[in-house]
């Protein structure tokens, strides 16, 4: 009697469910039609959030914003039909007794009330997400999940975590308190297994059609890369991004004639010097005689700053001379290192090849190009390619990386000592002053640097050393009592800041030990503060320092020439005039070339070489766009393709990527 009394008020209250139950059966399915209603409507105000937030940043024309919300929705449809297709054949299967009974009511409650939750709260990921990076999941938050516990710990320390999840939580709850009582008096209506059919049958025709039909980018319509990124779905972003995670080249970008595409890269290559030491078609190794006017064997250390670009620091930008940035400059966030620039090469058209630290450490260790997806320090058969450790190796040197955090993180201990290095860690760093979720402080691992060295220095053999720092990194967290800088809740500047004092201490020290007067020092960032920018591979960001002095035996010049990381040890090499043979793709950007100078990008999936004001960029799917862009503006105007160039860049990443992939890049 009970439960006739249940079931009763079970269909009262689903009689008011309304539009639900006037689907097809949508008694049984009235939880899965509600559960996509709500996940087409938090779509919805998270898009418009995302376009009022970043859009007049980056250029995103009101008349735009109804395409994208139009084409932002057929997106979410599709994502829905991925997503939900396992709850929609949960809804056929499960037997009319069970499910109309209190236990799977309450379990039900329960779901929904989580996957409620998990949208939500999925939400706000994004929404930060794409204030850091201008754009929906990608690569990035692809390679933060192998790591979880160094990302889960720095976004805990960076976001109010704790403060959402309390929000969307209780948010949710609230939802289901209001919903529920209706969505549980659809699920005592009497349904046969064949009645269930329609609803899963029509979504599996659906799922098929889009499967065969659609892909994540096929509504990328925007010639405005921040358009479609408003455009798209965050959760199939993410996981065309887990799908493309470490890609074939010659499957998904434009390709040509492998031997022609070798014969163009070498006479490119050839312009910048040395001769091939064999006459194959497919080897690109170099050999370089010692020149009598070059410094000789001089210890070099390449400290990699973290996230430091140009935009925060006061002396470099815009390709403009250290006088005219600093006229520009409104906060000194720099001041140590804009002086010491004056003292050395100053390079004021410098880039990073792209937007991870494995990205950066790949172009300075390697001289390699930034091929599609993945970097080659975290791709299987890194080991024992062409370094610039291995030519300095030849040439007598140790060599040395120096991290201040864990280097499992990133594969960089495994990429490192694979190729010869020596590894020194966050495991050896004892009694570190300050420490957070990436690594000591800099001054800690500066200190352990100078330590480092001083041992090395005691039998006369020079050394070289990549030193990589943690500390310009969210949650921007640092030592107490540094006058100008606060400890937590400072930001990119406070980490700028920090960044500029740690150097400026380092150097102020080592000036007291043996070594440093023969030693060549090279200030360089892997990559820059964070990219923003509707272009496809937003240029302004990827501008950084790079600074070359070696006490007394370097005088101070500043370089207009423009180059990239990948041409720091071709150039270094240039500068100590010391032999060596390798296959790199970077060029001496001193030496004298009658070509114009080479850039090499990566952002995301797009790979681009720019020349001579053109920058082409080669997409998915064999996608190729041009640009008319000079370097320093940031204006991006698309131009006709031209095959010649298109060829160049071709030549660069196939030729690149077919090396690295039968490990002949050695």
């Amino acid at each position: 009697m009970k439960e006739q009394t249940n079931l009763a008020s079970g269909n009262k209250a689903g009689d008011k469910i309304g539009f639900l139950n006037r689907l097809p059966y949508g008694g049984r399915y009235a939880p899965l039609y509600w559960l996509g209603f709500c996940y087409l409507l938090i779509s919805l105000v998270l898009r418009l959030v995302l376009v009022a937030c970043f859009g007049p940043a980056a250029h995103v024309s009101l008349w735009h914003v109804p395409a994208i919300l139009g084409l932002g929705l057929i997106n979410d449809l599709v994502s829905l039909l991925y997503l939900l297709m396992p709850f929609s054949l949960f809804l056929l299967l499960i037997p009319q007794r069970i499910y109309c009974s209190r236990p799977s009511r309450l379990f039900m409650a329960t779901l929904l009330w989580l996957l409620l939750f998990g949208i939500l709260y999925l939400s706000a990921v994004q929404f930060f997400f794409f204030q850091e990076f201008d754009a929906r999941f990608n690569l990035v938050a692809v390679d933060y999940l192998i790591y979880p516990h160094e990302v889960l710990v720095n976004i805990w320390q960076s976001y109010p975590v704790g403060r959402i999840l309390i929000f969307m939580a209780s948010l949710s709850a609230v939802v289901m308190l209001v919903c529920w009582p209706r969505l549980q008096g659809s699920m005592v209506e009497q349904t046969t297994f064949r009645q269930r059919m329609l609803t899963p049958s029509l979504h599996l025709i659906l799922l098929t059609i889009v499967i065969t039909g659609f892909s994540t980018s096929t509504l990328a319509l925007f010639e405005n890369r921040v358009s479609n990124e408003f455009t798209t779905n965050g959760l199939s972003s993410f996981f065309r991004a887990f799908h493309t995670n470490q890609l074939d080249y010659t499957q998904f970008y434009h390709v040509g004639n492998s031997r022609e595409l070798f014969s163009r890269l070498k006479k490119e290559l050839l312009t910048g010097g040395g001769h091939f030491t064999t006459t194959e078609a497919d080897a690109i190794k170099r050999s370089f005689p010692a020149t009598t006017s070059g410094l000789g064997k001089l210890n070099v250390v390449v400290i990699v700053e973290e996230s430091l670009g140009c935009e925060h620091m006061d002396a470099c930008g815009q390709g403009l001379d250290i006088d005219s940035a600093l006229a520009k400059s409104t906060v000194r966030l720099t001041p140590f290192l804009d002086e010491f620039a004056q003292q050395g090469l100053f390079f004021n058209q410098a880039y990073a090849t792209g937007t991870r630290t494995v990205r950066g450490l790949e172009a300075i260790s390697a001289s390699f190009p930034p091929i599609p997806s993945e970097s080659i320090v975290k791709r299987p058969g890194s080991d024992n390619i062409a370094t610039w450790g291995n030519v300095m190796h030849e040439n007598g040197y140790h060599t040395s990386f120096l991290y201040g955090g864990y280097g499992q993180f990133d594969h960089m201990n495994a990429y490192f000592s694979d190729n010869g290095f020596a590894i020194s860690d966050r495991l050896d760093i004892k009694d570190p002053v300050f420490a957070n979720i990436w690594g000591v402080s800099d001054q800690d691992l500066f200190r352990h640097a100078r330590d480092y060295f001083d041992r090395l220095s005691e039998d006369d053999t020079p050394f070289f050393s990549i030193i990589m720092t943690t500390s310009n990194h969210s949650p921007f967290t640092f030592p107490e009592g540094i006058a100008g800088i606060p400890p937590q809740g400072g930001g990119r500047n406070a980490g700028a800041l920090y960044a500029d004092y740690a150097l400026r201490d380092f150097f102020t020290e080592a000036k007291n030990h043996s070594w440093y007067e023969n030693t060549l020092f090279v200030i360089v960032a892997d990559h820059g503060a964070r990219v923003y920018g509707e272009a496809q591979v937003p240029l302004p960001t990827y501008e950084i320092p790079l600074l070359i002095i070696a006490a007394d035996h370097l005088k101070p010049r500043q370089i207009k020439t423009p180059l990239s990381q990948i041409d720091i040890a071709p150039t270094v090499m240039g500068l100590l005039g010391l032999p060596y043979e390798a296959p790199f793709f970077g060029q001496n950007v001193l030496a004298q070339n009658p070509k114009p100078p080479i850039l090499l990008f990566n952002h995301n999936h797009n790979v681009a070489l720019y020349q001579e004001e053109q920058l082409v960029v080669l997409g998915l799917l064999d996608d190729i766009k041009t640009y008319h862009y000079k370097l320093g503006s940031n204006v991006f105007a698309q131009i006709p393709n031209d095959p010649n160039l298109t060829e160049l860049a071709t030549a660069y990443y196939q030729c690149a990527f077919e090396l690295f992939q039968t490990h002949r890049y050695q």
